[in-house]
């Protein structure tokens, strides 16, 4: 009996289908937040590369092109972007909701393993967040290295 060979399995960046994806979601998600009365104020003063800042990084987190850390900041420098911002947990559900329902508006994968995935990652960044914007100082190292997020491997986000 011949086997076939297996097919490597593809990171979530490759499942969602590149760059233009993360940032098509992204951006529509923050025109969105400037009309969310929850949200809106946290964002109000966001510079205008704020969308594509943040889909780069999560674009690398899923093992996407490094383009976030090369070219834009660091893991440390986006945990320090949210310390005394005092985000409360109203305000994390809200986005949540909010770039959830933007996920399935722009035609995010919808797959239960992708979904899995995705809502595991948005619901440990987005805790982390709140727990962050409530701190004094950052509890990081400065060269500390991006998180890495897959299909559900065991041992967190740092497993390499």
């Amino acid at each position: 009996m011949e086997t076939q060979p297996k097919t490597p399995i593809p990171t979530l960046y490759e499942w969602v289908g590149g760059m233009e994806n993360f940032e098509d979601w992204t951006s529509l998600f923050y025109q969105r937040v400037g009309q969310d009365s929850i949200l809106e104020p946290v964002f109000r003063n966001m510079v205008p590369e704020h969308a594509q800042h943040v889909a780069h990084f999560i674009a690398e987190v899923f093992r996407g092109p490094a383009r976030y850390s090369h070219e834009e900041g660091n893991h440390y420098q986006m945990i320090r972007k949210h310390v005394g911002r005092h985000l409360t947990e109203i305000q994390r559900r809200r986005w949540i909701e909010l770039i959830l329902d933007t996920a399935d508006s722009v035609g995010m994968p919808d797959d239960p393993e992708f979904r899995s995935a995705l809502v595991g990652y948005l619901e440990w960044g987005s805790r982390l967040a709140v727990i962050n914007s409530n701190a004094d100082s950052v509890n990081e190292e400065l060269d500390a290295p991006m998180p890495t997020w897959g299909w559900g491997e065991t041992g967190g986000p740092y497993v390499p």
